[in-house]
């Protein structure tokens, strides 16, 4: 059941189906409005003048008392055709029948009129003043004067061009010089006539009908015409227009259609009788406007209310054998089409409100208990009762239009996308198909739209628009297989094929995140404000896969993960974050983490960024694989090459609902991560709730550095980048950093090609030592500090030439970023160690006393990580962390956000413990921080 709107929705989905069958009802039912008032205009027209309540002074279109009086009837005819409709279907398909043979016999007695024509054509005649068509409503006589008793007396039709009776009264210029004839109306069909008509004649609003080819002299400019009786026309004329006015009355042929619950067989019926119904009309209404252009003159079918002959009905003079064979067609054809509305529009409505897709109109489902639609009769008699009160829809006739124009446009899309996807159930019986025919039949409609009228197409797809909107937002979700989820499929894996190709542009680069979320006993997530926090950074864009672990069997497990699934996408439902869920079970939590960490993503669209919670309780003795399985995500993600945020406080982290009004996002910068650092803030900025919040940059330099200078690099840096932000350089004691920026960047494997970029003025105190300086330092090249790592490699103990030392440059970053390039040297085996150091320190550390160079050395450079071991190296972690932790504290306590490089852990797991207090020291006492670990490429570039 539902016809077109079945076929809409099961093959373009439901919001496609719900908005075009809403505008179907709605045209349908406003139509069913449109054929009573036909039917009312007929009877007290042509049927019944003095059935009239309302009495009209003077015969017009649309006087008062006519409006009154289709008013009355309508209401009367449309309570009698809804009980009739109310009844049962099979008495209007009874009734069908006889209105169906008086319409036949109708049409043949047009056919039957127009062949008498040949030979015996009626006496229809109308009056012409020089070639200018005169309205027959105030004269009787078509002549200026008469002679009776060789006596000449002046007409009606005198007195209306002169200013008395007289015969030498003064005359209108036209009327003196042209002669009044009197033609045939209907000439017949041999006449000719019909090359007269064959071309258009297009005219004015306000314009005289008149005859081509008939001789006329013209008048004076100053010739009044404004109150004589010449036929006007009443609204300016043109293609477009007419075809809008002839449209409507093809638009019933989906009638049987919008009845396929009723069929019997709707696969035989539907088809057979469509084009049946096409071609039946399609013949009928052009051969007869062929045959009405052979027989009847040209002024008189421009005529458009018949002033030229009294308002006779112009077919009905031309049938055979009498004028009310058309008169009763006519009748009960609207009564006919009307009723077909009546019985249409509720089922139609009915297959709408049952699909459950618009939750107001649900009421309107239930019907009788043969299904017949009583709720939605009323509510389609209703809708029609409007159109009948506002009694004329010559305003809203044009909207009808649209709507069925709409209707059968996406039928056509319907088919050409089935087609077009090769959806394997899509198997039409009909032998002669291609969908070039579908895809022409909906440019046709799309052209046709806006060909009849414009604005009105644009309102109607305004009004479709809304409804598909609010079905998409409202709306039940319905999986019925539908062409347009078919097209995105299409669309998904031509995309996916198309990224596959390689790594994104670094202009391209943004942080597609995969979100690990721990899930409490009963399946909930525990940091919801993660998901808020995903959705801030992500602002809608780019991919977020949501993932987590259950441990145990997947097969024990399976009813859980569904619960845990449902769980995790309300909640991204609740928080706006738009992405997918992934839950996956694994033996241990680690091994599920990794699973993840490796398979997430499809194709090119792979997770690049993992975000994750902060152990909170990880220092308790029963939550010892908690930091433990922390720590060997850290590894995976390096592993992997991909970026770490952790957020540390997660749950004072912002709900999305809430907005910082001021305060400062501070970004602590000491190892160049390829611009992550950068890009955050300027990402979370982008959001309503941080982005009132400023952007600020700290760097550490120690006391004997050019700060100064490195102040002006790194804002000429920013301002490539074009990033707005405060800089600010914390100055710190040598032996406070120095164990830092080896923490910082103790066994960064994920950066073994990449330099380590702490402070900016070391580059140029390590190249002015060189015979290789370029100049200043925003030209400078990565090639020489190899060199000088082989200087420094000859500066190291002989005991530790195992652990020999290199300098790397980065071959991610371009040279465009020089300004905040900062020199690296490394220790490249067997356990990679990146610290920031210059060539004077070597140098002053190799001549240092003999027999303390070995602790010394090993104290400061401290080569090897051993984190385990509660040696003197480790305190001077923790007191690099703790000096740390103060500075930034004194800056940064009451920023909104604080984001740190985040160093990464040892190769030796004894160290994991102490690892994980360096990191906690370090962000001591600070609400809310995201510590950053970058993937070791580019993700931010001065060009755009």
């Amino acid at each position: 059941a539902g016809g077109s709107y079945y076929m809409i929705s099961r093959s373009l989905g439901p919001e496609f189906g719900g908005a075009v069958g809403l505008c179907f009802y709605l045209g349908t039912t406003f139509a069913g409005a449109m054929y009573i008032l036909g039917t009312i205009e007929i009877l007290l027209t042509y049927i019944s003048p003095s059935a009239a309540i309302f009495k009209a002074e003077e015969v017009g279109e649309e006087t008062e008392p006519m409006l009154n009086n289709m008013r009355v009837y309508g209401t009367c005819i449309i309570v009698l055709m809804a009980i009739v409709v109310f009844v049962g279907v099979k008495y209007v398909n009874k009734l069908a029948l006889v209105f169906l043979a008086c319409v036949i016999l109708s049409i043949i007695a047009i056919y039957a009129g127009v062949i008498k024509t040949a030979f015996d054509p009626p006496d229809f005649p109308i009056c012409l003043l020089g070639n200018r068509t005169l309205s027959k409503r105030n004269f009787d006589v078509c002549a200026k004067f008469t002679e009776s008793n060789n006596e000449t007396k002046t007409t009606m039709l005198w007195r209306l061009f002169c200013d008395s009776s007289s015969l030498n009264a003064t005359c209108d210029d036209y009327f003196t010089l042209n002669n009044v004839t009197e033609i045939q109306g209907i000439p017949g069909i041999t006449s000719g006539v019909l090359l007269d008509n064959l071309w258009s004649t297009y005219s004015e609003k306000g314009s005289i009908v008149e005859k081509k080819g008939q001789s006329s002299v013209a008048g004076s400019e100053d010739t009044k015409i404004a109150g004589r009786p010449y036929v006007f026309t009443d609204i300016m004329t043109y293609f477009t227009m007419l075809v809008g006015i002839y449209f409507p009355s093809v638009t019933g042929i989906m009638a049987g259609s919008n009845r396929s619950g009723d069929l019997k067989d709707a696969q035989k019926s539907i088809p057979t009788g469509t084009i049946l119904a096409i071609s039946t009309t399609s013949f009928i209404y052009l051969s007869c406007i062929v045959l009405f252009g052979a027989c009847i003159e040209g002024v008189i079918l421009r005529d458009k209310f018949g002033e030229a002959v009294n308002r006779n009905l112009v077919v009905g003079t031309l049938a055979w054998p009498s004028p009310w064979v058309i008169v009763i067609g006519s009748f009960f054809s609207t009564c006919g089409a009307g009723l077909q509305s009546l019985t249409g529009a509720p089922r139609l409505l009915q297959a709408i409100a049952r699909d459950g897709i618009v939750p107001f109109i649900q009421v309107f489902g239930h019907g009788k208990a043969n299904g017949e639609p009583t709720w939605a009769l009323l509510l389609t008699a209703g809708i029609c009762e409007i159109g009948i009160l506002i009694a004329s829809l010559d305003s809203v006739a044009p909207i009808l239009s649209m709507f069925f124009l709409m209707c059968y446009m996406f039928v056509n899309l319907a088919c050409a996308v089935q087609t077009l996807l090769r959806t394997p159930n899509w198997r039409p019986r009909f032998k002669y198909y291609h969908w070039t025919l579908s895809f022409l039949g909906m440019s046709l409609c799309l052209a046709l739209m806006f060909i009849c009228s414009w604005y009105y197409a644009l309102i109607a797809m305004l009004i479709a628009g809304c409804i598909y909107k609010y079905i998409e937002y409202r709306g039940a979700e319905k999986e019925w297989g539908d062409g347009i989820r078919g097209l995105s499929l299409n669309a998904a894996r031509y995309a996916l094929l198309r990224v596959e190709d390689g790594p994104p542009h670094t202009k391209n680069w943004r942080p597609q995140v995969l979100v690990l979320l721990n899930l409490d006993s009963e399946q909930l997530v525990k940091h919801p404000r993660l998901l808020s926090f995903t959705s801030q950074l992500k602002a809608g864009k780019g991919l977020t896969i949501v993932g987590s672990v259950l441990q145990g069997i997947y097969l024990d497990k399976c009813a859980e993960t569904q619960k845990a699934e449902e769980n995790v996408k309300t909640l991204m439902g609740i928080e706006k974050t738009k992405g997918f869920c992934q839950i996956v079970v694994s033996p241990s939590f680690r091994d599920g983490i990794s699973h993840l960490i490796q398979s997430a993503g499809l194709g090119g669209m792979k997770h690049n960024t993992v975000l994750m919670a902060w152990p909170q309780s990880w220092k308790q003795t029963e939550n010892h694989f908690s930091w433990k399985n922390f720590v060997d995500t850290v590894r995976e993600t390096t592993a992997a090459q991909q970026a770490l945020l952790v957020a540390k406080n997660i749950d004072l982290f912002p709900t999305n609902q809430e907005r910082f009004t001021d305060g400062n996002i501070d970004v602590w910068w000491i190892v160049h991560d390829g611009g992550m650092l950068m890009l955050l803030p300027f990402l979370l900025r982008q959001h309503k709730v941080w982005r009132k919040c400023k952007m600020r940059i700290f760097t550490v330099a120690q006391m004997d550095d050019n700060s100064i200078q490195m102040k002006k690099d790194l804002q000429m840096f920013l301002y490539h980048l074009r990033l707005n932000a405060e800089v600010e350089v914390v100055e710190m004691f040598e032996n406070d950093i120095s164990a830092f920026t080896y923490e910082k960047t103790l066994v960064m494997e994920q950066r073994s090609q990449n330099c380590f970029l702490s402070l900016v003025t070391f580059l140029s105190q390590i190249q002015s030592i060189t015979d290789e300086s370029r100049g200043s330092i925003r030209r400078k090249s990565y090639s020489s500090p190899q060199s000088i790592g082989q200087d420094i490699q000859a500066l190291l103990p002989n005991d530790y030439a195992e652990e020999e030392a290199q300098l790397i440059h980065d071959r991610n970053t371009a040279s465009h970023s020089a300004p905040a390039v900062k020199a690296s040297v490394a220790a490249a085996a067997p356990e990679k160690v990146q610290m920031t150091w210059t060539k004077e320190k070597l140098v002053a550390e190799k001549h240092k006393n003999k027999e303390t160079n070995l602790s010394g050395y090993k104290d400061i450079f401290n080569m090897k990580p051993e984190w385990g071991n509660l040696n003197q190296s480790n305190v001077r972690r923790m007191h690099t962390a703790v000096k740390l932790n103060g500075v930034v504290l004194n800056k940064s306590q009451h920023a909104q956000l604080v984001l740190l490089n985040m160093p990464g852990p040892p190769k030796n797991r004894k160290g994991d413990e102490n690892y994980m207090e360096f990191l906690e020291v370090l962000t001591e006492g600070l609400d809310r921080v995201l510590l950053v670990r970058g993937s070791g490429r580019e993700v931010i570039t001065i060009y755009s």
